[in-house]
C-alpha cells in the first residue's frame, strides 16, 4: 500500500511541471502581427472590393473587428515598419527612408538606430518566444542591424523589398538561398509561421509575419496562378489570404485562438493593380490612398464579432495596443506616439488622438483629426506621372529573370489603383475626409478656423521634428 501511494505521489509530481507550464502559458496572451506589403485599402472583400477573393480575411473581420480609418505615418515601407515596432513616428525613431542594397552607399547604410526599443525586445524580456518571418527592411548592412540582433529569437525572410538586388533568403544572420523563386515565398512564409506556433504552443509567443506580397514583382504559386479570374493581383491575394486562413485554423486546432490576439494590416497603399477603394492617390502619395490601409483584429471572447469602428488611428497604436493587451509596459524613457486602441476594437470609442500626422520623407506634410485633413505641404503623387497613354513603363529593377525570379506578368501604370481626379494639388488644402474621402474638393477657403486649428497642431508637432533633426 505504501509503495502504491509513493508511486501515485511520484506520478503526480512528474505531471505537475507540465501542468504548471501549460497553465502559465494559457494565462499569457499570445500576439501575432501580420503585415502585408503594398496591400491597398480597397483590396479586401470586407473593405468592399467586388472581385478580389479574400474569404479568410473576410472571415477574420467577421469574427473580430475592423477599422475604417487606420493610417500609416508615411506611405512607404521602412518608415511604417519602424513606427509599428517602436510606437514612434518615423521622424522620431530616425527611420525616414528605405534601406536599399542597390540604392548607393547612403541607402545601403540606412538602419534603425540601435537606441530604439522594439516590440520583440519587450516581449522577450517578459519571457516570450519571439519570431519573425518575412520582410525586415530596417537595416541589412551589419549583423547588429538584423532581426535576431533586435529582439527576435529567430528569423526567416528577405531583409528588404523583393525588388531590390540581391534578393537573398536569410535565416538568422546567414544568407541561405540565392536566387529566390518568389512564387514560393508566400507558401514558405506561411509554413514557417505555422511551425513557429506549433513549436511554442506551450509558452507565450510574439510572432511578426511580414509578408512580401503584393509588393512588386508579383508572384504566386501555380496553384493560384489564374485561379482568381481577375488577373495576377487577384491570384496573389488569394495565395496570401489562404495562408492567413491556415494560420488562423492552426490556432483553433491547437486551442490557442481564444488566447491569441491577431492583427492584420498593410504598410502603405497599393501599387499598380491594387485598389484604394476609391481613395485618391496610391503608395508614396500623401493623399488617403497612400496612408489609409485595412486593419483587422481578432481575439475571440474579447473583441466582439463583426465590430466596425470609424475613428482615426495610426500604425504606432498597434505597438501600444499589443503591450497593453499583454500587460506589458512601454518604455518610459522616451516619447511613445502610439496609444492603446483596444477600445476601438471593442466599442464605439473615439480616437485617442487630437491629431494624426503624415510625413513626406523627413518632413511633416499633413495633419488630420476626426473629420478634416490639412495638407500643409502640397500633396505628392509621384507615381501618377508614370500613367501616360500609349507609353509602356519599364521597371528598372526588374523582374530580370536572374536575381528576381517572378514568373508571371506585372502591372503597368494604366492599372492605377486610386482616384486621379480632384482639385489640383497645392499647399494648405483642406478636405473633409468624412464626407469626401476621395479628397476631391478643397474647402480651405470656407473653413479658415479649421485650417488655423489644424495648422497650430501641425506647428506644435513640427517643433518636435526640428528638435529631433537638430540632434
Amino acid at each position: 500500500m505504501f509503495k502504491l501511494k509513493s508511486l501515485l505521489t511520484l506520478i503526480a509530481l512528474l505531471c505537475l511541471p507540465t501542468f504548471t507550464v501549460r497553465s502559465w502559458a494559457a494565462d499569457r496572451l499570445n500576439v501575432i502581427v501580420i503585415l502585408a506589403d503594398d496591400l491597398g485599402y480597397g483590396d479586401l472583400g470586407c473593405y468592399g472590393h467586388p472581385k478580389f477573393k479574400t474569404p479568410h480575411l473576410d472571415k477574420m473581420a467577421a469574427e473580430g473587428a475592423r477599422l475604417t480609418q487606420f493610417n500609416t505615418a508615411m506611405a512607404f515601407c521602412a518608415p511604417t515598419r519602424a513606427s509599428l515596432l517602436t510606437g514612434r513616428y518615423p521622424f522620431r525613431c530616425g527611420m525616414n527612408n528605405n534601406p536599399a542594397p542597390d540604392g548607393g552607399p547612403n541607402a545601403d547604410a540606412v538602419a534603425l538606430p540601435a537606441s530604439e526599443v522594439l516590440l520583440p525586445q519587450l516581449f522577450k524580456k517578459a519571457g516570450y518566444a519571439t519570431g519573425m518571418v518575412g520582410k525586415w527592411h530596417l537595416g541589412h548592412k551589419q549583423p547588429e542591424h538584423l532581426p535576431t540582433s533586435r529582439g527576435f529569437d529567430e528569423y526567416l525572410g528577405i531583409l528588404y523589398s523583393n525588388d531590390m538586388r540581391p534578393v537573398e533568403l536569410v535565416e538568422g544572420l546567414k544568407a541561405i538561398e540565392y536566387p529566390v523563386v518568389q512564387a514560393t515565398l508566400t507558401r514558405r512564409y506561411t509554413d514557417r509561421a505555422i511551425k513557429f506556433v506549433e513549436r511554442h504552443r506551450t509558452e507565450p509567443f510574439f510572432l511578426y509575419l511580414a509578408h512580401v506580397m503584393p509588393h512588386k514583382p508579383l508572384a504566386t504559386t501555380e496553384a493560384y496562378y489564374k485561379k482568381s479570374g481577375v488577373g495576377l493581383y487577384g491570384d496573389v491575394l488569394m495565395d496570401l489570404d489562404a495562408g492567413i486562413g491556415e494560420l488562423l485554423a492552426k490556432l483553433q486546432e491547437l486551442k490557442l485562438d481564444e488566447n491569441t490576439l491577431v492583427l492584420f494590416t498593410s504598410d502603405n497603399g497599393p501599387w499598380f493593380g491594387g485598389s484604394t477603394g476609391g481613395l485618391r492617390g496610391m503608395k508614396g502619395s500623401s493623399y488617403e490612398g497612400g496612408y489609409r490601409v485595412p486593419c483587422i483584429a481578432r481575439w475571440p471572447g474579447k473583441i466582439p464579432a463583426g465590430h466596425v469602428n470609424d475613428a482615426p488611428a495610426v500604425m504606432m497604436d498597434l505597438f501600444a495596443t499589443v503591450l497593453a493587451a499583454a500587460g506589458l509596459a512601454a518604455p518610459g524613457d522616451r516619447v511613445i506616439d502610439g496609444r492603446d486602441i483596444l477600445p476601438l476594437f471593442t466599442s464605439k470609442a473615439k480616437s485617442p488622438h487630437a491629431a494624426i500626422f503624415g510625413q513626406q520623407g523627413a518632413q511633416l506634410a499633413v495633419v488630420r483629426n476626426e473629420r478634416y485633413k490639412l495638407h500643409v505641404l502640397p500633396p505628392k503623387d509621384f507615381f501618377a506621372s508614370l500613367n501616360k497613354p500609349g507609353q509602356r513603363w519599364i521597371d528598372a529593377r526588374g523582374p530580370d529573370g536572374v536575381t528576381i525570379l517572378a514568373p508571371h506578368e506585372q502591372y503597368q501604370p494604366d492599372a492605377y489603383p486610386g482616384t486621379l481626379s480632384g482639385d489640383p494639388a497645392k499647399a494648405m488644402q483642406l478636405f473633409d475626409v468624412q464626407s469626401d474621402p476621395g479628397e476631391q474638393k478643397d474647402i480651405a477657403a470656407g473653413n479658415p478656423e479649421v485650417v488655423q486649428q489644424l495648422k497650430s497642431l501641425f506647428d506644435e508637432m513640427n517643433r518636435a521634428v526640428a528638435e529631433r533633426q537638430a540632434k
